[in-house]
């Protein structure tokens, strides 16, 4: 199952997910005047930052929002970066965070678990209910795909609706992780997880220790991590023996080359020391 072989990524890299969210404004001038085509230059700029992470890091996340924007070369671009990971034995997570009815949710799940946007791993949002996630579950249990429904996450809007509370006095995201570590007792991995995840933001750790008791199976996406606020001490709540999440870092990443700790290095020298501080960072928890 997926699941398996991220946890094994995991053990043999650590915990970091890099996530090549790539702004066009992200990438060096210079690098930038070596391409015509907006998808070549994207593309390049995500192969050099793979190439030099690539022995230190468990997974990429891939954030299609950026590509999209940018048209068809945009999307060729996003196209290009999953199977250049995918064909180099890594793990590739499509952040995508679709929810819709079931219809229109088959072709979501073709769309991302087959052809030419196909990922590992994709980002989905529980919030219409979770007969939106049925039909993704094929997929999971005969493909060896997994999912990662939103369950609480790390921005200042998640008070707006994932922290209301029920007549029963639970919060939203309290039911989503029940629910969620509920479904994923049917694709669970020998590693003890299950390919069916979650994101959980790391910028919240007052309540980090119950929500990892009710997703006892549930392999995490952390985001938070750097450029949001989070840090280690935030990330330490959720793993298990140093294992059973994967903390994603973008921006901190792509834009190390310009911390005055890395000045005078090329954009993919800076972000593989930033990779293996955050690695190490990680690893000392």
């Amino acid at each position: 199952m997926i699941i398996d072989k991220l946890y094994k990524k995991v053990e043999e890299k650590g915990n970091v997910c890099l996530g090549l969210d790539t702004s066009i404004t992200y990438i060096p001038e210079e690098f930038s005047k070596s391409y015509e085509k907006v998808s070549d230059l994207l593309f390049n700029f995500n192969k050099k930052i793979i190439d030099e992470t690539i022995d230190a890091v468990s997974c990429y996340k891939v954030q299609i929002a950026y590509y999209e924007a940018l048209g068809i070369e945009g999307l060729t671009a996003y196209k290009n970066t999953l199977k250049y990971i995918r064909e180099n034995g890594e793990i590739v997570i499509a952040d995508v965070k679709r929810g819709d009815i079931k219809d229109t949710a088959d072709m979501y799940a073709k769309a991302h678990f087959s052809g030419d946007f196909e990922a590992d791993l994709i980002t989905l949002s529980p919030y219409m209910g979770f007969d939106s996630i049925e039909p993704y579950m094929t997929y999971v249990k005969n493909y060896e795909k997994g999912i990662f429904p939103l369950i609480r996450t790390s921005n200042k809007g998640a008070y707006d609706i994932e922290y209301l509370k029920t007549e029963e006095g639970k919060r939203v995201f309290d039911i989503v992780a029940e629910k969620t570590n509920k479904l994923g007792e049917e694709c669970m991995g020998s590693c003890g997880y299950s390919s069916i995840g979650g994101v959980v933001g790391c910028t919240h750790i007052d309540e980090a220790i119950n929500l990892r008791k009710t997703l006892e199976n549930t392999f995490l996406l952390i985001p938070g991590y750097g450029a949001q606020g989070g840090g280690a001490k935030e990330v330490k709540p959720y793993l298990k023996d140093k294992n059973g999440a994967v903390v994603n870092s973008s921006r901190g990443i792509l834009l190390a080359y310009k911390k005055k700790e890395y000045e005078g290095l090329s954009f993919s020298d800076a972000a593989r020391k930033e990779t293996i501080r955050m690695r190490d960072d990680l690893w000392g928890i």
